[in-house]
């Protein structure tokens, strides 16, 4: 394992910490795992093609895992010994996507932070678009919802639970859900500013929403994009997800409501 990786996740609060100087890189995009084995190498071969001739050297990938036990951290610590750019860090005792995403983000060095998932549903090839518009922008979300955009073949039911959330999420959150046409997007870019020194708190799956709820986001920018089908593996959307998602939606309407 490269001495520049991360073993382990830091403790504490989901706190971004204030950087004192400029940071080394432009972008550190997160890749949170469980049980991605089947897809982790093609996948990070894939981001390699579409970001080293974007960004030749400044850019780090974070691979946080959650001690996957189809042996998803192995298989990524085996690229990690000739892609200089990944650094690997294993979760223990921690779970959850959303919670994962932020502690990549707290080891980031980058100016711009982002995420994407490992199972191919997010297109790469997207990122020299959503770069170009992050020079006016603050977020750039990958939309399904967008000119361009389509669900692809999304399974009927996966696609009524993402169109009640919406709804949903639109009359709870409107200051939130009105602002992008895919709030519950795992795929965007934003400025590592507008999180700095502020407390994350999400549930479940969901950490554009808390982002846009939390962070001082002022130019938003979209991309259209057509999901793609799971390339294997099986996803890890749980029913239990639905209820995070509750809750994290009450807690937002309730800070909405509060003087700053």
């Amino acid at each position: 394992m490269r001495d520049a990786q991360f073993p382990t996740a830091p403790p504490g609060p989901l706190l971004l910490p204030v950087w004192g100087a400029a940071q080394p890189l432009l972008l550190s995009l997160v890749v949170p795992t469980y049980n991605e084995s089947v897809n982790i190498r093609p996948f990070l071969e894939t981001l390699r093609e579409n970001l080293d001739p974007l960004l030749d050297c400044r850019y780090e990938v974070i691979v946080v895992d959650d001690d996957s036990p189809d042996g998803t951290f192995e298989a990524a610590a085996r690229m990690a010994q000739d892609y200089p750019q990944l650094r690997l860090m294993r979760r223990i005792g921690e779970r959850g996507l959303s919670t994962a995403v932020i502690r990549g983000w707290q080891v980031s060095r980058g100016a711009i932070l982002g995420t994407i998932n490992a199972d191919f549903q997010h297109p790469s090839a997207l990122f020299p678009e959503m770069m170009r518009k992050m020079d006016s922008a603050d977020l750039v979300v990958a939309t399904r919802y967008a000119k361009g955009g389509s669900v692809g073949e999304f399974p009927l039911h996966r696609r009524v639970l993402s169109g009640c959330a919406r709804r949903l999420g639109g009359l709870l959150a409107p200051e939130v859900f009105g602002r992008v046409t895919d709030p519950l997007s795992g795929f965007y870019l934003f400025r590592r500013c507008a999180i700095e020194g502020v407390e994350l708190r999400p549930t479940g799956f969901k950490t554009l929403i808390e982002i846009l709820g939390r962070g001082s986001i002022e130019r938003v920018a979209e991309c259209g994009y057509q999901m793609q089908s799971r390339r294997g593996g099986h996803s890890n959307v749980k029913w239990r997800h639905s209820v995070d998602y509750l809750v994290q939606l009450g807690r937002i309407r309730i800070e909405a409501k509060r003087p700053r």
